[in-house]
């Protein structure tokens, strides 16, 4: 939040520098004396989360390139070579493999906790767009770094979402192989395709970090959002962001750095897939082409429409919908903590996610419901592929339909004037600004 800056330099060589260059004078405001509102619980606590994410796997990424070789023959054997040769070679290995699902995992509880506390409204909407932007790039960067140990499934994950691009064929004609072919570096997934990707996935890492600066920026302007939604009104509705939350966002980071830790050296090739650790070959195709995690619900949808080029269109749509949302919820209400009815939505939203996530993950013939058998004693009913589209119809209403039309007819409770209402009225009725201070002294 721009204002007055209380930073006052102490040295001779700080107000030297505050004079040419104010550096010390922004950390200090951004990070120190800044105002945060005083009743952010600990979902708000991500956004430090994934900034470690972000530095742990730029710093561990630089080391790994150090020693992988972008070369379709030698590839797969340079990732062996980091993991038995390098010193620490594996764990470096595994923290940055790991690590990806990390950064996806406090980045889809971030992004549902905007969603869930209304942090896109106004005067949010550029906070909240700029976080879209570092969402798509993650996905470029996680996608293209999934592809550098040229296993298996890197290969032919390479394959299957490169020739997506294909399907602009249907609109117009050429367009589509002119792309598959100027993303491949040629005919067919190659050495060229490898170089490529590596040099994207080295480069969009700190794309990220640029607009992370950025991200940041935005949201000091405005300052938090917090669970209420109601913006901060005077100085008793804050405090300062050190020692508060700096103290609370590192215990979080702690904690998730323990699940981070169980992973890294207790189940590294948890979220790996084993046709991964055999080489590319592109004679041999795998009998089932999975994405990771992350990418499953996409996946899910993708694979939903029968049509490849709607299939496209939903898959991409899906992510499209997300940079629109300011502007399709209605809602004078930031939090849902006071729509009643927008908190079943929501949570049905969330397991619809989860849902295809799940769909996302098993073959597209899958039995979910059987209903009878055939003629070979296989089960039949309706397939993952069927019940798959219940969850995509769901996932498109509820951002095209609900959030347009339940702001318009809902009935909210009562929302407080104040963030200092709900904190303080927990233990009783609420002080007035200044009561606060003469109430402790009174005991």
């Amino acid at each position: 939040m721009s204002g007055h800056s209380n930073y006052e330099p102490k040295t001779g060589i700080e107000r030297w520098l505050d004079a040419r260059l104010p550096i010390i004078r922004m950390a200090y405001d951004s990070a120190i004396d800044y105002p945060t509102p005083k009743n952010l619980n600990y979902w708000w606590t991500f956004g430090g989360i994934l900034a470690v994410c972000l530095v742990v796997q730029i710093v561990t990424g630089v080391v790994l390139a150090m020693h992988y070789v972008p070369n379709s023959d030698l590839a797969f054997n340079s990732v062996e070579s980091i993991m038995r040769d390098v010193n620490y070679g594996w764990m470096l290995r595994y923290i940055h493999a790991n690590g990806a699902s990390m950064f996806f995992l406090a980045v889809y509880v971030h992004m549902a906790r905007g969603l869930y506390y209304g942090s896109y409204k106004a005067p949010r909407e550029v906070l909240w767009l700029l976080g879209c932007v570092i969402y798509l790039l993650m996905m470029a960067t996680a996608f293209m770094g999934y592809v550098l140990p040229w296993g298996q499934m890197s290969y032919y994950g390479a394959v299957v979402i490169t020739n997506l691009f294909s399907a602009l064929d249907n609109v117009i004609p050429g367009v589509g192989t002119a792309v598959t072919t100027w993303l491949w570096g040629g005919f067919a997934v190659d050495n060229a395709t490898l170089n490529r990707f590596f040099s994207l996935h080295y480069l969009l890492p700190f794309m990220i970090a640029g607009v992370v600066g950025l991200h940041i920026w935005a949201l000091h302007v405005p300052g938090n959002n917090n669970p209420t939604g109601v913006s901060v009104k005077s100085k008793a509705d804050t405090v300062p962001f050190h020692p508060y939350y700096t103290v609370k966002d590192g215990f979080a980071i702690l904690a998730f750095m323990i699940l981070f830790a169980w992973f890294v050296f207790f189940e590294p090739n948890a979220l790996a897939h084993a046709e991964n650790y055999v080489p590319a070959n592109p004679l041999q195709t795998p009998a089932h082409i999975v994405p990771e995690w992350y990418f499953l619900p996409f996946y899910a949808m993708l694979r939903s429409v029968p049509n490849k080029l709607f299939g496209v269109i939903a898959m991409f749509g899906a992510i499209a919908l997300l940079f629109v949302v300011p502007w399709l919820d209605t809602s004078k209400v930031r939090s849902m903590r006071y729509r009643p009815a927008a908190r079943i939505f929501f949570a049905i939203f969330v397991v619809s996610v989860l849902v295809l996530g799940w769909c996302g993950g098993k073959e597209p013939d899958d039995v979910v419901i059987a209903i009878g058998r055939d003629a070979a004693g296989d089960p039949t009913g309706l397939s993952v592929t069927v019940f798959s589209r219940f969850f995509v119809l769901y996932y498109y209403g509820y951002f095209l339909l609900v959030l347009p039309i339940l702001g318009l007819r809902e009935k909210v409770l009562p929302v407080p004037d104040t963030i200092s209402t709900p904190v303080l009225s927990h233990g009783g009725s609420a002080l007035p600004t200044g009561a606060t201070a003469e109430a402790s002294k009174k005991g």
